[in-house]
């Protein structure tokens, strides 16, 4: 029996909140420093933030100093609830969707039978947030960067969803631990050396779900929602102080829950082929978050890699690539994944 089972029902359900929400906020640090402080900076030869701390490590909380002293303005014709509440809805979306991933054995907030889909459903919830905070803003721009952004959400939303359908089809259930548990104890062609990471077999379902995944996070190519050069900065204009801070912690809290679904889906989640690692659960509830963290890492690395990258597609583009590429390919690979399940 594991050390977590061993705490009364209080004591879980305290840890494993406490827990969510280090996880999401340290997490969201840590991609902001790694990434937008250090790794761009060196892709584009240049230090970054080197004053607030040791290498800049302080720079972060600097930037938190900064917004929480600045002045939070409501514009003059703005819906004042609406405003107000819209970041706060994106940031409840990031906090709900957290809860389904599982970090070990028994590090887990809800082990639902259907937690891919009510992750996948809670996901959508950030979309109603940018729309209120497009509307609610009475501005011009922001109203054009609030309907991109829902335009471009609910376009990606069915690739990202039927790229997930084909994992739930091999892997039998939509349990995410059931997911973890399936790859940890796959075998490929008869060895379960390295279980069988769907990365291996749902490679295409890989790609689309990252592919969808930049566009959910408004990361470019697929920024057209805040597009800096046309809109200011979108549905974000008008914010400042503590909300805009709000939004800032959101971007790389959910492009870090995105990634740790991913990393679930298709990297075996918090287990990992360890030569000489005995299956214990009280071993993994202590290695499975380093493990998960890692990959998280990983590919947070790709999406922020591919942000600096690639230049902004245009509308059209974008919804193209969604409806004419991205859909027909998740559907061909749902049937050729279902052939083969019933087949083997």
């Amino acid at each position: 029996m594991s050390l977590l089972a061993e705490l009364s029902y209080w004591q879980q359900t305290s840890l494993r909140v406490v827990g969510g929400l280090a996880g999401v906020l340290l997490v969201a640090g840590t991609l902001v420093y790694l990434h937008l402080f250090k790794m761009v900076s060196f892709m584009q030869s240049r230090l970054g933030p080197m004053e607030a701390g040791p290498f800049g490590s302080l720079q972060l909380l600097a930037e938190v100093g900064k917004h929480l002293q600045k002045e939070d303005i409501f514009p003059r014709k703005a819906d004042k609830f609406v405003f107000a509440a819209a970041p706060f809805v994106i940031l409840a979306s990031t906090f709900l969707l957290v809860v389904v991933v599982p970090a070990g054995p028994d590090a887990w907030f809800i082990n639902n039978d259907v937690g891919i889909y009510l992750g996948m459903a809670v996901s959508s919830v950030s979309v109603i947030g940018i729309l209120m905070a497009g509307w609610g803003s009475a501005n011009k721009y922001s109203l054009l960067g609030g309907l991109r952004a829902t335009g471009q959400l609910i376009a990606y939303e069915l690739p990202l969803i039927l790229a997930v359908v084909g994992v739930v089809i091999q892997a039998g259930t939509m349990n995410m631990q059931g997911i973890v548990i399936a790859q940890a104890e796959g075998e490929i062609f008869g060895w379960g050396g390295i279980g069988n990471p769907y990365i291996l077999t749902q490679g295409v379902a890989f790609m689309i779900f990252m592919i969808a995944m930049q566009a959910e996070l408004t990361q470019a190519p697929f920024d057209m929602p805040i597009a800096e050069s046309e809109l200011v900065s979108g549905y974000m204009t008008e914010y400042s102080g503590m909300r805009f801070l709000l939004f800032f912690i959101g971007e790389f809290a959910t492009a870090g829950v995105f990634a740790s679904v991913a990393s679930v889906l298709f990297l075996g989640g918090w287990w990992a082929p360890i030569p000489g690692l005995e299956w214990d659960d009280n071993t993994w509830n202590l290695l499975g978050p380093i493990v998960l963290i890692t990959k998280i890492v990983i590919l947070t690395f790709i999406v922020f890699w591919v942000r600096f990258t690639f230049p902004r597609f245009r509308e059209d583009q974008l919804q193209r690539l969604a409806w004419k590429f991205l859909i027909p390919i998740a559907l061909a690979n749902i049937v050729v994944t279902a052939i083969f399940k019933v087949w083997i």
